[in-house]
């Protein structure tokens, strides 16, 4: 999982390097997916349930699973860019918001609330603690700013599959939260706020895969591949 860390890690430093208004989200993918192969790794997320592309490329008002295309980056976009890579048969999964030229005030300061709120969920981590201990270090780390948390979608734990137990809620919920389950040293977690400008509702577009905002305003989004040890975490998903 170290390894197959380091590939998404390399990927996202390039792809944050090259990005740039009149780039298409095609262009993106084909660069990444073949920094993964060329390095030995697989591209976890291409075919997964009929997933068409090696890397997600979500922008604006999208906050996940945008499917990469001719669309061509602009001045001012939010490119959210989530990758997967297997590497002798373990999965490692982060993703992160990239400012494409100047971006908006709001803009700037959304990405820098999720970022923190990443933060704020990874130092949660250790042996002993509960899952909710993350949910909540990212609710509060978010809501502070007055934005708010997607709720349809989460973190999860991640290893041989892509997506396993436990899930990863950004938002601690009542009797869920009390009851979530303990993290055992030796676990890996992928934790990913989903921050959005307006409403924490989403929708689902016709391609079948890209979610977007209801309200269709600004999203951003960042994850790590995160090892629960002992004495804190371990972040995999670095280059």
């Amino acid at each position: 999982m170290r390894q197959a860390g380091r590939i998404v890690g390399e990927v996202l430093r390039l792809l944050a390097d090259i990005a740039e208004p009149g780039m298409t989200t095609g262009q993106l993918n084909r660069t990444a997916g073949e920094h993964i192969r060329r390095r030995g790794g697989e591209a976890a997320f291409n075919g997964y349930r009929g997933f068409p592309a090696d890397v997600c490329t979500s922008i604006n008002e999208e906050v996940v699973h945008g499917i990469p295309g001719p669309r061509k980056l602009r001045e001012g976009d939010l490119l959210k860019v989530d990758v997967g890579v297997i590497w002798e048969g373990y999965h490692a999964d982060a993703a992160v918001t990239i400012p494409v030229g100047d971006v908006t005030e709001e803009g700037r300061f959304l990405v820098r609330a999720t970022r923190m709120a990443l933060e704020a969920g990874v130092r949660a981590v250790r042996a002993g603690a509960r899952v909710s201990d993350i949910s909540t270090a990212v609710q509060q780390a978010a809501e502070k700013h007055g934005f708010s948390l997607v709720r349809e979608y989460t973190g999860h734990g991640i290893g041989r599959a892509l997506h396993e137990e436990p899930q990863v809620p950004n938002v601690a919920r009542g009797r869920l939260a009390r009851n979530s389950p303990v993290l055992p040293a030796g676990a890996a977690l992928a934790i990913e706020p989903m921050v959005n400008v307006g409403t924490y509702k989403t929708e689902v577009l016709e391609d079948g895969w890209t979610v977007v905002t209801r309200d269709r305003k600004l999203s951003a989004h960042f994850e790590h591949t995160v090892a629960v040890e002992q004495e804190g975490p371990v972040i995999l998903t670095v280059p």
